[in-house]
């Protein structure tokens, strides 16, 4: 990373949510399952500093004027009249002109996938690479890849782990359309490539791998965050005398993985191998997009679990990073830097080395409170079994445990507000803590939220630095709320984003079990969508669709406003209503954006704008 601010305009492009339901039994019995306590009643409390999302008013003129489209069940992306949606980087596209095709079969090597954009597209951000009013036309996306299916994969864990990671892409706009260029910015990071590890967590040996990118942010020095999510998945043994540790427990590793780990393929993944790596998996990597022979680092401080969300904003010049657990019964996290971020750069200190994390505990009374995950404080020291700080951080969970930190129903992504209120978005819960395996802060059953929520607060003061504990929160946004109309019906929001005029766009994941039915919101939310949500007035207009099997995942756009880089991921995937894609028939479910009989479907990113 450099050690001074960047040229280019400062665009910070992720947003924060919080789900204003907690899977708690306190909060279930005080009623703030639905509602939550009122905006008005909350104590009014200053803004804190939030940077710019862009150039303001802009959007208002392009994107956020709009005609809510209908819910929609067709294997399509749908926009409102007058909007245009040009796919753009979608997986498999190489990253260079010289690089391998695309083969529709699905007969690329792994080899050849590491020089193609990968899979499960995620996180996604714009970098501007002009100044003036060309920075808008101009720039880097950089995409984060989640996962991959093996039904249309078309090869073995070698592949998986080359399809995910990052992608960095330099893209243009020209006469009104989007396009990738062959650049020397243009590059993959994949999951065997070199990475290295700071902060307190020293790990030895050659580490290698970026795996499982979900949720993104972006530095006010000119870094991507890049939040690996569901490693877990990835693990496993055949060995029948490996047994699990109570980490292992806590953090899902188990001898079968989610039923396709890696570990036949490479001892990294294989938890009885004294090669295993578990502990390098599971935190926020920075990458400098404008320095293509930068190597990822994984900066520890912010603590080890499966990230969904790595927000970032700054206050009295501090940095800040939102983040969550995305799991079920998971907690939510704030990182606080030490000093200023200017400051520490010039000192030669990275601003996420050097601060706190907190993780949070949320009262029915409609009150919070942040809790340091410090050692050698409260129950987090030697006598009780945490050797160090390092230790405190890659068992983040179970010290979250430790201090009493508030369950929570999935939490995803995170979105700061320009006035300072931050939103999580909470997918949903099934309820009684259902995925909760140890800790006797997990014990208590919560109450179901089958359809998910937006939940926001406000910090007790106007800079979220240290000494600034205590917040106060509400539910914002409830869905499968009756009173929400067919225009802005929808269900487990994951996504959260703010447009340059304050508008807060909401992308959703309903998963396959559950897409366009059985149940009423399902089936009036229509496949996965993006939606436009007005933080005075509580109206949702829905904006996009996508194809079927879908998520919408990440959204960014460049400092204009006037289009929005929407990604859509795994298109064709198993849902109740479709069937499910196997190798013979890998388009049974979705054939976007491709829409050959014989190919299958890939994940992308679109750009939307208006009609030149």
């Amino acid at each position: 990373m450099r050690n001074e601010a960047p040229n280019t305009p400062y665009s910070p492009a992720t947003g924060l949510s919080r789900r204003g339901v907690v899977a708690s039994a306190a909060l279930a019995a005080a009623g703030l399952l639905g509602l939550g306590t009122s905006r008005a009643t909350a104590a009014p409390l200053p803004s804190a500093t939030v940077p710019s999302a862009g150039r303001p008013g802009t959007a208002a003129r392009g994107l956020s004027a709009f005609t809510a489209v209908a819910a929609s069940e067709a294997d399509a992306v749908t926009v409102p009249a007058g909007f245009t949606a040009d796919v753009l980087a979608p997986w498999g596209q190489a990253v260079r002109a010289s690089g391998p095709r695309w083969r529709a079969d699905g007969s690329n090597t792994a080899a050849e996938q590491a020089m193609q954009v990968g899979s499960h597209h995620h996180g996604v951000q714009f970098f501007p690479l002009a100044e003036g009013a060309a920075d808008s036309r101009r720039g880097l996306l950089v995409i984060s890849h989640e996962a991959t299916d093996p039904d249309l994969l078309g090869g073995g864990a070698d592949k998986a782990i080359a399809a995910q990671g990052l992608t960095v892409l330099e893209v243009r706009e020209s006469g009104g359309t989007w396009k990738a260029v062959d650049s020397a910015y243009n590059r993959r990071i994949t999951g065997d490539s070199p990475v290295r590890f700071s902060g307190p967590v020293a790990v030895g040996g050659r580490s290698r791998g970026v795996l499982a990118c979900s949720g993104q942010g972006i530095t006010p020095w000119g870094t991507y965050l890049a939040a690996e999510e569901n490693f877990n998945a990835l693990f496993g043994t055949d060995d029948p005398g490996w047994r699990r540790r109570e980490a292992d427990v806590r953090y899902g590793l188990s001898a079968a993985g989610f039923g396709s780990p890696w570990h036949r393929t490479d001892p990294r993944f294989d938890l009885a191998s004294a090669e295993a790596r578990p502990d390098d998996f599971g935190w926020v990597v920075e990458l400098d997009p404008h320095d293509p022979s930068s190597v990822p680092v994984k900066r520890t401080t912010l603590g080890r679990f499966t990230h969904g969300s790595a927000t970032v904003t700054e206050s009295a010049g501090r940095a800040v990073v939102y983040s969550t657990d995305a799991e079920d019964g998971e907690y939510l996290y704030k990182y606080v830097s030490a000093g200023g971020w200017r400051g520490l750069l010039a000192a030669g200190r990275s601003p996420l080395d050097h601060g706190t994390l907190y993780v949070a505990r949320i009262a029915p009374d409609g009150t919070g409170e942040w809790l340091p995950l410090r050692h050698g404080e409260g129950p987090l020291t030697r006598a009780a079994g945490w050797r160090d700080q390092a230790d405190v951080l890659v068992r983040t969970r179970l010290a979250a445990d430790a201090l009493g930190a508030t369950p929570l129903g999935r939490p995803e992504r995170v979105a700061v507000g320009p006035d300072g209120d931050v939103y999580l978005a909470l997918a949903n819960s099934a309820g009684g803590c259902s995925s909760c395996t140890g800790g006797a802060a997990r014990a208590e059953a919560g109450a179901a939220d089958p359809y998910g929520r937006v939940i926001r607060w406000r910090e007790s003061d106007a800079e979220h630095h240290e000494g600034a504990h205590g917040f106060r929160w509400e539910t914002f946004l409830a869905a499968g709320d009756r009173r929400l109309t067919s225009d802005g019906a929808f269900a487990s929001p994951k996504g959260l984003w703010f447009g340059t005029d304050g508008t807060l766009w909401i992308s959703t994941g309903v998963s396959g079990n559950a897409l366009n039915g059985p149940s009423r919101t399902h089936r009036s939310a229509g496949n996965n969508a993006l939606l436009a949500a007005d933080t005075a007035t509580g109206t949702v207009r829905r904006f996009l669709t996508a194809p079927r099997g879908a998520e919408v995942t990440g959204i960014t756009a460049p400092p204009d406003g006037q289009t929005l880089f929407v990604n859509i991921q795994h298109p064709g995937e198993r849902t109740a209503r479709w069937g499910a894609p196997d190798a013979a028939n890998p388009g049974a479910v979705s054939t976007w954006p491709d829409r050959l009989a014989d190919g299958r479907p890939r994940s992308a990113t679109v750009a939307v704008r208006r009609r030149p």
